[in-house]
């Protein structure tokens, strides 16, 4: 299958600038055996510009997996998460999300990046750009019939609505996105409202030492889903802050990532890959 076009990254290179300083642990993952690079997607009469990877030498349908981005964009660490994905045999795509509202490279510190531009961003049009997603997959060598999603702090949020929004999806991983919070225009409801919806099996990663997740709101959605007797689980990583997988970040907590890396795999081959 022809791709329009392919890049090559480079290890240290295309972090948003609100993200840097750089740590010493970036992982960088190559794409010597896997076809990535951009694409676009029509999505609501435009054009979404996307990162996607998949085995080059991959026959028939794959399993896809959507990729949401952190509140940087879909910048080297997700383009990364995409080619790791891919050397497990699916197939990943991390859309822009923000595109309509603007560009995370052009802001250098997060409180600006998160005010000026990611509270601007509403949900209905993210769980509708996702929707757009799914559907470009699977005729770009996806299978319909296994679509997973995964998302990183903004995305983890994203990743647990998405579950409630698409009957389709198989299987959801949230890496330690909010559950709890103040209700805006833009965001009309937390995860926490929509335990009794979800469609999928959702697994949540989260860290014991996040102090912008506490433990009251886990505990909280832990009692909701009870309630709701949902099918999802969420693991607490007692020594781990927030964003502990941004291996780009001084918040990287390896043992953590490493351990939520491989419960994400087996929780998509559990649900979401056909035997």
């Amino acid at each position: 299958m022809k791709e329009e076009h392919t890049t090559h990254n480079k290890p240290g290179g295309n972090f948003a600038p609100a993200a840097e300083p750089l740590a010493s642990t970036v992982v960088h993952t190559a794409d010597d055996a896997l076809q990535a690079g951009e694409t676009s997607i029509p999505s609501q009469g435009e054009n979404m510009p996307a990162y996607h990877a998949r085995p080059r030498t991959a026959s028939g349908p794959l399993p896809v997996v959507i990729v949401v981005q952190e509140i940087f964009g879909v910048h080297e660490h997700i383009r990364d998460i995409c080619r790791r994905l891919a050397l497990e045999g699916y197939l990943a795509i991390a859309p822009e999300l923000y595109f309509r509202q603007g560009d995370p490279n052009e802001y250098a510190d997060i409180q600006t990046l998160f005010s000026e531009l990611v509270t601007k961003v509403p949900d209905a049009q993210v769980l509708a750009d996702l929707d757009h997603v799914a559907n470009w997959a699977t005729r770009h060598g996806g299978d319909a019939s296994q679509l997973m999603i995964t998302g990183f702090c903004w995305g983890g949020r994203i990743a647990w609505l998405y579950a409630a929004h698409n009957p389709q999806l198989k299987a959801a991983v949230a890496w330690y996105g909010r559950l709890v919070g103040e209700k805006t225009l833009n965001s009309p409801g937390n995860p926490v409202d929509i335990a009794t919806d979800l469609n999928a099996p959702v697994l949540g990663l989260y860290g014991g030492q996040d102090t912008g997740i506490s433990q009251e709101s886990v505990g909280t959605m832990r009692q909701a889903l009870r309630a709701a007797n949902a099918n999802a689980e969420i693991v607490v990583y007692p020594e781990a802050g927030h964003a502990f997988n941004a291996d780009y970040r001084p918040s990287y907590h390896e043992a953590s990532a490493k351990d939520g890396w491989q419960r994400m795999l087996a929780w998509f081959k559990r649900y979401g890959v056909r035997k």
